[in-house]
């Protein structure tokens, strides 16, 4: 049982839970939470190693066996010491070290989903849970978004990490992969999205809350979209608008088919 916090594996994890480029250098991020360790399994997402200490619920514990019977290295910790690295104000007891794959785009993709500038992480797990949940292809991550990787936003994407191609790409990257798409940004001052046909392949550019789409977005991008609100209502946080806008798409796909 590991009972320090200088051990080398609790290092490790303190320095990808709080910074990026931790991340980055190593190759992998961490999953807390039992929810996501199991999405992890059932992707079959490959584990650095995983945590757990006595706290854990009789669920956690049969992932628990399932990793070790897979050859996972797997080592119980203190609850104290899991406390001491945990994200979460009531920890579940388990996190796992898990290796940086890049999902592959699909060739047939026809619905991307490029969230720029979003730094706040709830926003963009919002964003990323409905992009798995409304058919988007692969979500592309331009310069100046938070990192996807990050705890909060894994938290907040409650496993759409695993299902979802997510990559990260300078904004020429991002011009090249758009090719043959409509890209649309999302902004108050443009078309209904009811008036929009959103049925052809797609790139949807959601923008920070409080300044807009990047100058690099709007130069890609064919022509902008807006969500009809009733009321005074100026605008919606970029989490609610982005799902909206993903579902609308989902929704006159879904029609045409019928």
């Amino acid at each position: 049982m590991i009972t320090s916090n200088q051990n080398s594996k609790i290092k490790l994890v303190r320095a990808l839970l709080g910074r990026a480029k931790e991340r980055r250098e190593a190759g992998v991020f961490v999953a807390e939470g039992v929810r996501l360790v199991e999405e992890a399994v059932n992707a079959n997402w490959k584990f650095r190693f995983a945590l757990y200490d006595e706290t854990l619920s009789e669920r956690g514990r049969s992932q628990v066996e399932s990793l070790r019977a897979a050859g996972v290295d797997v080592e119980e910790v203190s609850a104290s010491v899991m406390k001491s690295i945990s994200e979460t104000e009531t920890p579940q007891g388990i996190l796992a070290v898990l290796e940086s794959t890049n999902l592959p785009i699909p060739r047939s993709a026809n619905f991307i989903l490029i969230p720029d500038q979003i730094r706040d992480p709830g926003n963009l797990g919002t964003l990323l849970r409905s992009a798995a949940a409304a058919g988007v292809a692969a979500v592309l991550i331009p310069p100046e978004t938070t990192d996807a990787f990050a705890p909060k936003v894994l938290r907040s994407g409650m496993g759409a990490h695993f299902r979802l191609p997510i990559c990260s790409m300078s904004w020429d990257e991002i011009e090249a992969a758009s090719k043959g798409f409509q890209v649309y940004v999302a902004d108050m001052e443009g078309r209904s999205c009811w008036e929009t046909d959103l049925r052809t392949p797609v790139v949807l550019i959601i923008g920070n809350e409080a300044e807009g789409a990047s100058e690099s977005a709007r130069k890609l991008a064919d022509g902008s979209v807006s969500i009809p609100m009733s009321g005074e209502t100026e605008s919606l946080n970029a989490g609610a608008a982005g799902s909206v806008l993903m579902f609308e798409v989902m929704r006159q796909r879904t029609k045409m088919e019928n």
